[in-house]
């Protein structure tokens, strides 16, 4: 079970993911399409969705310790931020997993 420490280490670190300018397009990639969303744009939508999350994680801690909820919210918002960042960050295991395999492919 993860330590309130690590939570607060977990949400900090999704924070700075998105800071920095990693999710920027680069700007000499065309596509042939552009019918559907770019993939950059669906990991910055996972990002900004995770952090939500901990963000509602945050207030309903913020709301338990000034008394205006109940402390099963909190274990909630908790769980789910979570399960939200261990999502992410098997998402991003298997993109670095892909990547490291199409860099053995032979040419």
């Amino acid at each position: 079970m993860a330590t309130p420490s690590f939570a607060a280490g977990a949400y900090a670190s999704i924070q700075g993911m998105g800071a920095g300018g990693l999710m920027r397009k680069p700007s000499t990639l065309t596509t042939a399409s552009d019918a559907g969303p770019d993939f950059s744009s669906l990991v910055g939508k996972a990002l900004e969705a995770t952090a939500d999350v901990g963000r509602k994680s945050d207030s309903q801690t913020a709301n338990v310790v000034s008394g205006r909820s109940d402390i099963v919210d909190v274990v909630t918002a908790v769980a789910e931020s979570e399960a939200a960042i261990e999502t992410l960050v098997a998402v991003r295991d298997r993109v670095i997993a892909a990547y490291e395999e199409i860099m053995r492919m032979p040419v």
